[in-house]
């Protein structure tokens, strides 16, 4: 068993950042993530491991380090909250494009605008659909716990490095505030150059020997047709993330003719509101998205062929919804799919969240057979 703790969840991003061996870490302070540079600067990783730890002029300096930096095949990442990550939004493209790995931590505040400093999952289109430009995908790690944040770091690198792709942990600000009990992992020493090599081969611009041309890291391309070719070579590996790497959890799904889908903090609301929602005699299961992209679209064609209705809660003015109504219209089924949320901060109760179902669904639970709309 790891060491112990108590802590809030960008305390333990900053921790396990350390801890999985991650070479540098360049962001810019802004509520409620500012915890994660602050627990990194108070921990002084460069004297233990080696780290580096900068904070950048901006957002959009912070982005373009993390660049250059993954261009050498180190671990590196950065940190922000919603209007940061859509400066840093170019800067991501042309990660993606670069076909570079690094890891990107959103935790989120009320928008649009500067908005509030309370959580929100508002930035769920942004995020898994490409916020900036071009046809690219970000791997999600959406946490719902303190425990999570610490194990998705590792976890998100891994994917990283494993498809050559940004990875994004997409939290929220009660996740990144709440303290929790906390398993840290044993430390991990940091890549030597040799290692880069031997763990990425050879596209990394570790020095030139002579055993190889040089290499260029670019997302530019003059050439049409190499640019197509480029896409089509990206859509591809996005295909293989959707075969192996789609992760959720399901609570009580089995016999469940309603079943909830939520993610971070709505989904800890929801595993209580099925236990309200059983206890007064209603088949409500939850349908946790560990993966945000990948969706988890084959569970939910599964379900879709015994429940009467879904229900997508969210942070947001309903955003995540639109792939569970495609997934089960892909099913070819008839269930109800809706959306209930609270924004601006907010978060849903659980008796807010039964009451919702009562009142959405009402005409299948008098009738129990699903209706047509």
């Amino acid at each position: 068993m790891g060491e112990v703790k108590l802590m809030k969840g960008n305390e333990v991003l900053a921790e396990a950042a350390i801890r999985c061996g991650c070479d540098g870490y360049f962001g810019y302070p802004i509520t409620p993530q500012s915890e994660v540079m602050e627990t990194l600067m108070a921990r002084e990783p460069w004297n233990e491991t080696g780290m580096v730890v900068l904070q950048a002029e901006s957002e959009v300096a912070a982005i373009n380090m993390v660049y250059g930096a993954a261009a050498t095949g180190k671990k590196v990442m950065t940190s922000s909250s919603s209007p940061g990550i859509s400066l840093m939004s170019e800067g991501i493209s042309y990660i993606a494009g670069a076909e570079l790995p690094c890891l990107l931590v959103n935790v989120q505040r009320g928008g649009p605008g500067l908005g509030t400093i309370q959580p929100s999952q508002a930035d769920y289109f942004q995020t898994v659909k490409g916020g900036g430009h071009g046809d690219y995908k970000l791997i999600v790690l959406a946490p719902s716990s303190v425990q999570e944040m610490n194990d998705f770091v590792d976890l998100g690198f891994e994917l990283a490095f494993k498809y050559r792709n940004p990875a994004m942990i997409l939290a929220d600000g009660a996740i990144g505030q709440m303290m929790e009990k906390v398993e840290l992992a044993d430390s991990k020493p940091r890549w030597t150059k040799e290692e880069v090599v031997e763990k990425n081969g050879s596209w990394a611009t570790t020095g030139k020997p002579a055993t190889r041309k040089k290499n260029i890291v670019t997302s530019l391309e003059m050439d049409s047709g190499r640019m197509e070719q480029n896409n089509l070579r990206f859509q591809d590996k996005y295909r293989k993330m959707e075969e192996n790497e789609v992760r959720y959890e399901a609570f009580q799904c089995d016999d469940a003719e309603f079943i909830l889908v939520a993610f971070g903090t709505c989904s800890r609301v929801c595993q209580k509101t099925v236990e309200m929602a059983r206890a007064k005699g209603l088949k409500v299961g939850l349908l946790r998205p560990i993966t945000l992209y990948p969706f988890p679209n084959k569970i939910i064609k599964e379900l879709a062929r015994k429940a009467l209705g879904f229900l997508s809660i969210e942070m947001s003015a309903g955003q995540m919804v639109e792939d569970i109504k495609l997934a089960v219209y892909e099913a070819g089924s008839n269930a109800r799919v809706d959306y209930f949320g609270r924004m601006g901060g907010i978060i849903p109760t659980p008796t807010e969240v039964v009451e919702a179902l009562e009142k959405i669904f009402s005409w299948e639970l008098s009738y129990g057979v699903k209706r047509s709309y």
